[in-house]
Parts: C-alpha cells; sequence; structure tokens
C-alpha cells in the first residue's frame, strides 16, 4: 500500500508540473487529458466521454441520473459509454489541488486488447452500467505512470504511448467491473445494442422519438430495451435526452448569448416555459439568472 501512496505521490507531481494551472489539460500524448483544480467547483454538467480517468489527490462526486459516485486518490472511474453526467471536485485546496488523469478511448480499441486475450465474452449476459469505480491496482498504476512518464520524452510517444494505453485497457478487463467494458466492445451483446441507442439519441436530441422506435433500432422488445437502457445508463430514454437537451440548451446560452426561447426551441423544446421549469430543476436556477452567474463568476 505505501507503495502505491509513493507511485501516486510521484504521478501527482508529473501531473502539477505539466498542467501548472487550474482546468482540464490536453497533452503532447493523444487522448491523454491532465486534471488539476485548487478549489472546490460547482457542479458541471457535461457529456463525459468513453474514458479511465485515476484521480491521485482530492475527490469528487459524479452523478450519473440519480446515482451518485464519490471517488478520491486511488481510484478510478470508468465511462464505458459516452454519458450525460454533472461532476463537482468536493476535496481540493492551493495547498492540496484536486489532481487526475483521464485517458479517453474507443470501442474499436477495447475491441483490439480483447482479440489478443484469451478473455472469455458472453455475448447474451444482461447490459451492465457504464460506468464504474475501483480501486487502482499496482500494475494498472505503473502502466498509467508509464504513458505520463513518456510527457518528459516525447521521442518515444508514438511508439510507445499506443502500447501503454493498450496495457491499461488489459487491466481495467481484467479488473472487477472489466465484464461491464467488455460487453460495450462485443458486436451482439446487449449493451453494445444499447450503445447504437445511446448514440442515435446524442445524434438527434433535439428530435422527437417513440419508444417503440428505439427497442427496434437496439432489435429488443419494449420491455427488454426499457430495463436494459436504464441499467446501462440509470436514466430512462426520456431522462437521457432531457439531460442532453438541458446541457446544450446551458452552452449555448452562455457561448452565443442567444434569447431562452430561442434555445429552447433549437434543443426541441415547444413550451419555453416547460423549457424553464426543467432548466431550473436541473442547474438550480432560471436560465437567465444561472448563464449570468455563470459569466459573473467564471467568465
Amino acid at each position: 500500500m505505501s507503495e502505491n501512496i509513493d507511485k501516486q505521490h510521484e504521478l501527482g507531481k508529473l501531473i502539477e508540473r505539466y498542467s501548472g494551472k487550474d482546468g482540464v489539460h490536453p497533452t503532447t500524448i493523444p487522448s491523454l487529458f491532465l486534471i488539476h483544480e485548487s478549489i472546490i467547483t460547482e457542479p458541471i454538467s457535461r457529456v463525459n466521454e468513453t474514458s479511465f480517468c485515476l484521480i491521485v489527490q482530492g475527490e469528487k462526486e459524479v452523478w450519473l441520473g440519480e446515482e451518485c459516485f464519490r471517488y478520491g486518490s486511488g481510484h478510478y472511474i470508468v465511462a464505458s459509454v459516452d454519458l450525460p453526467v454533472t461532476g463537482q471536485v468536493i476535496k481540493a485546496s492551493a495547498d492540496s489541488p484536486y489532481l487526475a488523469l483521464k485517458i479517453e478511448f474507443a470501442a474499436s480499441e477495447i475491441l483490439e486488447v480483447l482479440s489478443a486475450t484469451d478473455i472469455q465474452s458472453g455475448h447474451r449476459k444482461n447490459a451492465k452500467r457504464a460506468m464504474f469505480i475501483s480501486e487502482v491496482e499496482p500494475f494498472l498504476l505503473d502502466a498509467v505512470i508509464r504513458l505520463a512518464a513518456l510527457l518528459d520524452n516525447p521521442k518515444h510517444i508514438p511508439i510507445l504511448a499506443p502500447l501503454f494505453k493498450k496495457e491499461i485497457l488489459y487491466w481495467v478487463l481484467q479488473g472487477p467491473h472489466g465484464e461491464a467494458l467488455e460487453q460495450m466492445a462485443l458486436e451482439g451483446s446487449n449493451a453494445i445494442r444499447i450503445r447504437n441507442v445511446i448514440e442515435h439519441i446524442m445524434n438527434n436530441y433535439e428530435k422527437s422519438f417513440r419508444i417503440e422506435d428505439l427497442a427496434e433500432i437496439a432489435n429488443m422488445s419494449v420491455a427488454s430495451f426499457h430495463r436494459h437502457f436504464k441499467e446501462v445508463t440509470a436514466m430512462s430514454p426520456i431522462q437521457f435526452q432531457k439531460q442532453l437537451r438541458l446541457q446544450e440548451a446551458r452552452r449555448l446560452l452562455l457561448a452565443e448569448s442567444s434569447d431562452v426561447g430561442d434555445v429552447a426551441f433549437r434543443v426541441g423544446y415547444e413550451s419555453q416555459s416547460q423549457f424553464s421549469r426543467e432548466y431550473s430543476r436541473m442547474f438550480g436556477f432560471s436560465p437567465r439568472a444561472d448563464i449570468n452567474r455563470l459569466r459573473e463568476n467564471y467568465i
């Protein structure tokens, strides 16, 4: 355990060296991001990409629907499909900032690792939650450190970074929740059918849909589709769509200073009053009050 703590300290120093200030920082290693926060943040709603995120210092909460994931130093969280979430750093200070490392990946990369291993696949298994937390094990931590250390030796990145990333995915697949990640890459699995529907909703979030049509995309009965969708996302399809719409509305209001009614229409609402009610319920403020507050405090 003390060895793990020493390695996390080593990784934390590296993150601080290459991040420098608060925020999410892309790196010269493709799909690798470093995260640094010196204050407790307000809840931030966004679409969380398919990714692996390891916390080295501090703590964070992530809400997926009504389910809360809380994790801290020495733990990692995996999202096996893109998901609308609300996250908040809940433990951080100038002296001891929140430090984390995120690696984005694709289903094809999972499949590539699976094809080179003897991990047993089960296509017909029930879909599992597309987000999970685990304690980092020494061999996984070693692989993460080797990947991040390439920032000190950039000439080796093109050859070694893909290999270390594969090793990281391999150890996650071998971990206690590896099956949830595996299922998102296996053609014909219930999980990948739900992933296909998630992609459809994300690409058409502003449009109305019938549950029967989504079930047809998944090639499932309505009852089976609804059950599997909620198991994967912790939300119903309607709740999932609503979160996407409201997150995009907030982005548009911040970026474009658009009229509230116009934005409501653009993200798929027919009623501005309904939009304002649901926006207030999700973000805690009316659209105008929320955007004014954010601009005053953060822009």
